[in-house]
């Protein structure tokens, strides 16, 4: 009976080992296809080299992996632009060599974690990184980077003299910014060098400027003795002398536009002379002067918001920016239809900082080929929003310049202006965001 038992008490031992072998088998099998092996063929083979097999597969993968990071990282250090990423707190986890001239890094290294801020002091920056992580889609940004270096003491050579301080100047230089959010709260930052298109746009403009100056004198000359001709001239050499006058006229106004734009654009607090303005009142004194034209279309103003609004700003530009936009408005305006001036505050902490005008027309709106370039100089856009009136003398195209003036004077002002489409109505919308108060920053 003993033996009985004890047999049968072996055969339940082997079947539940054999049954724990079978259920190891199958799941080792599932596991090693699962790495791309073929288990059938292989399962017989003893399990340690079954895994040893399979450790150093990974550990070739692993290899790889590490050269092509490896490679990457070469790439990224020799770029021609520069890179940075951060974490979610803000601190640098990479930085390749381009990025540390740009920004003026000195004191990192890969395997010491700071703060980004203790490394760089630029709002502009920082405000893409968090941007970019907040939208989690790509952002870009352009700024001027200011930074500090240090030299020797005026007629002082560095190596003899070490009693007097070092001079103390600020640099600038220009930065295009493309910001990519990545897991974790990372973001990376790639950074273009702009100073040298900057540089050549800014001797382009001197060279123009001072090229349009000279051109002032004799032009002035010229007019002068068309007007003196035209009293004493008969038809047909009269008309011809009126021809020219007007012509001379036109080209003294493009060189006087061009003159006020790259003073606005060198030097913009010079140029401006603030002073509290109701914009109510500035927006209606300009329309009155535009109000013969308007008249002829039979095209209306509507003004929509807090009439009583005050900011600070200077009021003879204003009003060339109003009476740019509105007269542009009237001429692409459909007859009998109205404008549609909406003006409204943007509050941001418990407190009114910004005031936003839109100006909206009912005509045909800009084409979408001509948006991103509507503020640059001398752009002529699609013919289609003047076709209606081309045979009006009020609808013939300006210098190409009264948009970019325009745009000048807003940023003199700490502001921005957009251009697009009523999604509405498809007019052409003129968005200008103006701060309230700007004589604080004079």
């Amino acid at each position: 009976m003993t033996a009985i038992d004890f047999f049968m008490g072996l055969a339940v031992g082997l079947g539940i080992y054999a049954g724990q072998q079978y259920r190891f088998k199958k799941k080792l099998k599932k596991t090693l296809s699962s790495y791309g092996v073929n288990a059938d063929g292989d399962v017989s083979l003893p399990v340690h080299s079954l895994i040893r097999r399979e450790l150093l597969d990974l550990d070739r993968q692993r290899q790889k992996l590490e050269e092509n990071k490896q490679t990457w990282q070469e790439l990224i250090e020799q770029a021609p632009i520069g890179y940075l990423q951060v974490n979610a707190e803000n601190q640098l986890l990479g930085c390749n060599q381009t990025a540390k001239e740009l920004l003026k890094i000195d004191s990192w290294r890969s395997q010491r974690v700071r703060l980004l801020l203790e490394l760089v002091r630029s709002y502009d920056l920082d405000n893409l990184i968090e941007v970019t992580r907040r939208s989690q889609h790509p952002q870009q940004k352009e700024w001027v980077f200011f930074y500090t270096r240090y030299a020797p003491p005026e007629d002082s050579p560095a190596e003899t003299d070490t009693s007097s301080p070092p001079r103390r100047i600020v640099e600038s230089r220009a930065i295009k910014g493309y910001g990519f959010p990545l897991s974790e709260g990372q973001v990376a930052v790639f950074l273009e060098n702009q100073q040298p298109l900057f540089d050549l746009s800014q001797s382009r403009d001197r060279t123009f400027a001072d090229l349009t100056h000279e051109l002032r004198t004799p032009l002035t000359a010229i007019s002068l003795v068309a007007e003196n001709l035209q009293s004493r001239l008969q038809n047909p050499e009269r008309r011809w002398v009126e021809q020219m006058l007007k012509e001379t006229n036109r080209l003294i106004e493009l060189v006087q536009e061009w003159l006020d734009l790259t003073q606005l654009q060198a030097a913009p607090n010079k140029t401006l002379k603030y002073e509290k303005i109701q914009l109510h009142n500035l927006i209606q004194s300009v329309w009155h002067t535009l109000e013969p034209i308007a008249a002829r279309k039979e095209v209306t103003l509507v003004y929509a918001g807090d009439r009583d609004l005050t900011i600070d700003g200077d009021r003879s530009r204003l009003i060339q920016v109003f009476l740019n936009l509105l007269d542009n408005a009237i001429k692409h305006n459909p007859p009998n239809k109205e404008i549609l001036v909406q003006v409204s505050s943007i509050t941001e902490d418990s407190a009114t900082v910004k005031v936003k005008i839109d100006i909206i027309d009912s005509g045909t709106g800009f084409e979408a080929r001509d948006l991103p370039y509507i503020f640059e100089r001398l752009y002529r856009g699609d013919k289609s929003r003047t076709r209606q009136q081309a045979d009006n003398s009020a609808f013939v195209d300006g210098s190409g310049l009264g948009l970019a003036i325009v745009e000048q004077i807003i940023q003199a002002h700490r502001g921005a202006i957009a251009a697009k489409n009523d999604p509405t109505f498809g007019g052409a919308w003129l968005e200008i965001l103006l701060p309230l108060n700007n004589l604080d920053k004079q």
